[in-house]
């Protein structure tokens, strides 16, 4: 289907917008009506400038306040309609945005709105343009699809239809169910936008928090079903409003809303993509690190083993039971803090994971490679992180670590897995970050919970396989740190003993995190623990959750190297949270 976006979803002037809707891969725009005012070209103009980028003006947005006033009151919106109309002519635009009223003089009277919607298609007709109704979740007196179809169904004039909204639609709980019962040819637009659930007025809501379509909470994909079996076939088109997206680099937001589409139409059974590989665990996190020696000495103290180097690159493959860490000294000779860089994921066809990340607009990443090297296929995360698609030892395919030169047994001292990987997020990519891992990577997302940093909220969203399989925690920090950078990132290691493993580390000298006497008097509070348990963690510096089930969490972090700590964890009964409880406490401490 054609892919349309609202020139509002996007920063910039527009002739930005509009350039990066058409380098996306955008088939048409919705042009905002303050966009243009704001434009120094003429409309003339802006119709050539979007010819020339291979864009259509699907839609001209929004004429407000219209219908079901008094006759004068009328009379002047016919005036108003009439200049623009004859502007959206000189654009090559021939469908138009009505909102139903928000104006103190609109009345509550279907009949009247009927007939004066009515009277502005007739002078629509006369330019040849369409006018699509559309209704306001917040609108005086209509604000559901299902009365605002009702009135132009009663109008009956051929140039005047319905425009249906996913987020004025669902934000108000609507039963999506009837659009099936109107006319596909009355149904003039579609404009989608998802938004996280939330408890608010829903004006501020709509203004604020909509997203792209996978980014929030709503049932996008059901809608859009809907629509098509009443017989749409317009373009799918983006309308968000969202603070962040006005203010983030256009050509990535643009990129984003493709995908999200894309996405969509998968999920809504239009379009097929390549399968989802969900991936079945984490075959290795890769460090970037200038300084090797501190990470080094942390990783050993942890029980781990410099197991091989790289034939042709200076990394270090560490390992411990099952989990596998590469230190990379590549960034040798310029500053570089150690930092989580990169991520190999495990797939049970490689080959397949990069055919599905391309098809959704993941970047590949070129790699330096020796003719002896494995392939590998990589794609860029939105954060900057390297994904790598690696199959492990698998004889039916080349294994990633037959690029590494063995020269020691792993560590056996504590049997560790990968847990989980927690990302802290620059600022504006955290909804595109939540999107790329859903969509390209097939992970299902959890709900957003949002933790108290010391100054201010540290908002957070884990996404996990459906089963077994690597689970990922995107973090966004309150502010960007000093120079743009974002917060430190960690490991989790699963134990099966985290006491024994805590008193081994220590006695190795690793460096844990210290844990304020005040909150483990809050846990005897709150818990019941077995004699001695609970002054065993106050000793160790382990943290403790319990979920409604009786699933019990134990966990304790290092010292952060660099922008890099990590944390050992234990779950038992079920648990299958990250401690969001303790999260406060491991902000402040490390903070501290």
């Amino acid at each position: 289907m054609r892919k349309s976006i609202a020139t509002v979803c996007l920063s910039g002037t527009l002739t930005e917008k509009l350039t990066a809707a058409s380098r996306a891969g955008f088939d048409g725009v919705e042009i905002f009506e303050n966009d243009l005012l704001a434009s120094p070209l003429a409309p003339e103009e802006i119709a050539a400038r979007t010819a020339d980028l291979g864009l259509r003006i699907d839609l001209y947005q929004p004429m407000r306040d219209i219908e079901a006033v008094p006759e004068r009151t009328f009379a002047r919106n016919l005036r108003r309609a009439r200049h623009k109309f004859e502007l959206m002519g000189r654009l090559g635009a021939d469908t138009v945005l009505v909102c139903s009223s928000v104006s103190p003089q609109a009345v509550d009277d279907d009949a009247l709105a009927a007939e004066q919607l009515s009277r502005l298609a007739d002078l629509a007709q006369e330019f040849g343009i369409r006018v699509a109704y559309e209704a306001l979740a917040w609108g005086r007196h209509v604000s559901t699809y299902d009365h605002a179809w009702r009135i132009v169904e009663a109008a009956d004039h051929p140039a005047l239809g319905t425009c249906l909204d996913s987020f004025h639609i669902l934000s108000r709980g609507s039963d999506p169910k009837g659009i099936a019962d109107i006319p596909g040819d009355k149904i003039f637009f579609l404009q989608l936008a998802d938004a996280p659930l939330m408890a608010m007025d829903v004006l501020q809501w709509s203004r604020h928090y909509r997203c792209f379509p996978g980014q929030g909470g709503f049932d996008v994909a059901g809608l859009l079903r809907h629509v098509l079996d009443a017989g749409y076939d317009g373009p799918l088109s983006l309308e968000v409003f969202n603070d962040v997206f006005r203010q983030a680099d256009a050509g990535r937001t643009a990129l984003d809303g493709l995908r999200s589409l894309l996405a969509l139409e998968e999920n809504a059974g239009v379009s097929p993509l390549p399968a989802p590989v969900i991936p079945s665990g984490v075959a290795f996190a890769e460090l970037a690190t200038s300084d090797p020696e501190p990470v080094g000495e942390l990783l050993t103290a942890l029980g781990f083993t410099r197991t091989a180097r790289h034939h042709g690159k200076p990394v270090d493959l560490w390992e411990q039971g099952e989990a596998r860490v590469l230190v990379n000294a590549g960034t040798a000779g310029r500053r570089t803090d150690t930092a989580l860089a990169a991520v190999g994921l495990e797939t049970a066809d490689p080959a397949a994971s990069a055919r599905r990340a391309e098809a959704l607009l993941a970047p590949a990443l070129p790699k330096r490679r020796a003719a002896q090297d494995v392939p590998l296929e990589s794609i860029a995360a939105p954060d900057g992180t390297e994904v790598l698609f690696c199959a492990t030892g698998r004889p039916e395919l080349p294994s990633w670590t037959d690029d590494f030169a063995y020269t020691a047994e792993g560590g056996t001292a504590t049997a560790l897995t990968i847990d989980h990987l927690a990302l802290t997020q620059p600022w504006h990519h955290f909804d595109e970050s939540v999107l790329f891992h859903r969509t390209v990577l097939g992970l299902s997302p959890h709900d957003t919970v949002e933790l108290a940093d010391p100054y201010g909220l540290f908002r957070s969203r884990a996404l996990s396989a459906s089963t077994a399989g690597p689970r990922l925690v995107l973090n966004l920090a309150p502010t960007p740190e000093e120079g743009g950078e974002t917060r430190a990132r960690h490991v989790a290691f699963a134990v099966d003993d985290i006491v024994a493993a805590v008193r081994r580390f220590r006695a190795a000298g690793a460096g844990l995190l210290r844990v304020p006497a005040n909150y483990y008097d809050d846990l005897e509070a709150r818990f019941e623990f077995a004699e001695g348990e609970l002054e065993t963690y106050r000793e160790l510096g382990i943290l403790y959750d319990r979920d409604e089930r009786g699933g019990e969490f134990r966990h304790c972090y290092t010292e952060t190297v660099g922008r890099v700590f990590f944390e050992f964890v234990q779950r038992s009964g079920g648990y299958s949270g990250f401690g969001a409880a303790n999260a406060p406490i491991r902000l402040a401490a490390q903070r501290r």
